[in-house]
């Protein structure tokens, strides 16, 4: 197989794994990705496969129109490769191209006697549009009610923004480099970039670049960190030499742009995987940053507390990722009702079990990157309601609105993802 074919028949199994077989779209890019040595053969099947999930209602509507009988079960792979055929169209490829190697992969797909269908289906969509479904018809009634329901001016614009590709934003290490001195650095390189006058590490790239391209990303200058997530910094605010704990770390952005901040924070970094940290260790390293990093269960500190308190704690909760659904859009096919009531649970276990462990006049940021009340507002509230040496501490306007019980991003809103954080100090 050629690698355009290879390509094409690699974003195929990564949606079958994900639409038909349940498995997550990190987990399925995860292993798929690197079995293709050119980045660009990497890059342009996840941007297949990110397009075919987003516009997945508009593609599905197309078939149901267009197919004289629907698809079986045994035809799993072939929509999944049709919704790859039809991504390439959506994402401006040309035409022939598409149609090309896309039939080939049907064959390589041992789909021969499909062949044709394919090549036909696709030349039907470079002569029609797509049919034109609500923003709001890919996600689950379920959850599309409580967005209704949490967030009812603002819904639509939700839905529309979630199926939208997102900006890369980019985090300058400042230990080893000011922005504006990498934001020359990206203008060499000829990747266009802008600033956001709220957050001082920050660097939007409208069009993603591999992160291989951006240079000095190997040596720790840059890294890749949506805007919501590198406002959490500006919300704990240690004071310098603080003790500081992330209680949910992995990825580990949050931490390391703290300790890119402030060299003398002591920093203590959890995460209940192991391969997480481990993966989190190795961003460590390529910053060039000391981090204390353990694999450790948050809920449980009788395990790995050493009983001397910290000054500050941040507390990045599991959720339903309903912020985030333009980055991770596998979350509306993957999300049940019962998994809210779940994590509220281990939200609110979170917040009792670390609660305890910060100093008095310490400061606790609660976050999620969710948009739902139950995970948000509700869960502090009913926080304040049982501590009563816990007091909110209100934050500004561009931490995004004002719920009365913490802020909250809207996706899209700035160019960011949906995230919510709380600050609280302890009397």
């Amino acid at each position: 197989m050629t690698a355009a074919i290879t390509s094409r028949v690699t974003a195929t199994h990564v949606l079958q794994d994900v639409l038909h077989r349940g498995r997550s779209l990190k987990a399925a890019l995860g292993s798929a990705l690197p079995t293709l040595p050119d980045a660009r053969d990497r890059a342009l099947v996840e941007a297949i496969v990110m397009t075919a999930l987003r516009q997945r209602a508009a593609f599905d509507a197309a078939l149901a129109h267009w197919l004289q009988k629907p698809l079986g079960a045994r035809d799993h792979d072939l929509h999944a490769l049709l919704l790859v055929g039809f991504a390439q169209l959506a994402l401006g490829l040309p035409a022939h191209a598409a149609l090309a190697e896309t039939v080939e992969a049907a064959r390589a797909l041992k789909r021969t006697h499909q062949a044709g269908m394919v090549n036909a289906l696709l030349r039907r969509a470079t002569r029609e549009a797509f049919p034109v479904v609500s923003a709001e018809a890919t996600w689950p009634a379920w959850l599309a009610q409580q967005v209704r329901s949490d967030w009812p001016q603002q819904a639509d614009a939700i839905f529309a923004a979630s199926a939208d590709m997102p900006p890369l934003w980019l985090r300058v290490n400042r230990r080893w480099i000011l922005r504006d001195d990498y934001w020359d650095l990206l203008r060499e390189a000829g990747i266009e970039a802008a600033a956001d006058p709220d957050l001082a590490d920050a660097l939007r790239l409208n069009v993603a670049v591999p992160v291989q391209q951006l240079p000095g990303f190997d040596a720790g200058l840059v890294s890749v960190q949506d805007a919501a997530a590198q406002a959490i910094a500006d919300a704990l605010a240690p004071a310098p030499g603080g003790r500081v704990l992330d209680a949910c770390a992995a990825p580990g952005g949050k931490a390391a742009h703290l300790a890119e901040r402030d060299a003398s924070l002591h920093i203590t970094a959890l995460d209940v995987d192991a391969r997480r940290v481990r993966r989190m260790q190795d961003s460590f390293a390529r910053l060039r940053l000391t981090i204390d990093t353990r694999t450790a269960d948050a809920q449980q500190p009788q395990t790995w507390w050493d009983g001397q308190a910290f000054d500050a704690i941040l507390i990045d909760a599991p959720c339903s990722a309903s912020g985030i659904v333009r980055r991770q859009p596998d979350v509306l096919l993957h999300r049940r009702p019962a998994d809210i009531t779940a994590l509220t649970k281990v939200q609110a276990a979170l917040l009792e079990a670390l609660w305890p462990l910060l100093a008095p006049g310490g400061t606790l940021v609660y976050a999620t990157c969710s948009i739902l009340r139950a995970e948000n507002a509700t869960q502090i509230e009913a926080f304040l309601a049982r501590h009563a040496d816990a007091q909110l501490i209100p934050l500004a306007y561009r931490f995004g609105h004002d719920t009365g019980a913490g802020h909250q991003r809207l996706p899209g809103d700035a160019g960011r993802d949906g995230f919510f954080c709380a600050r609280l100090r302890k009397s």
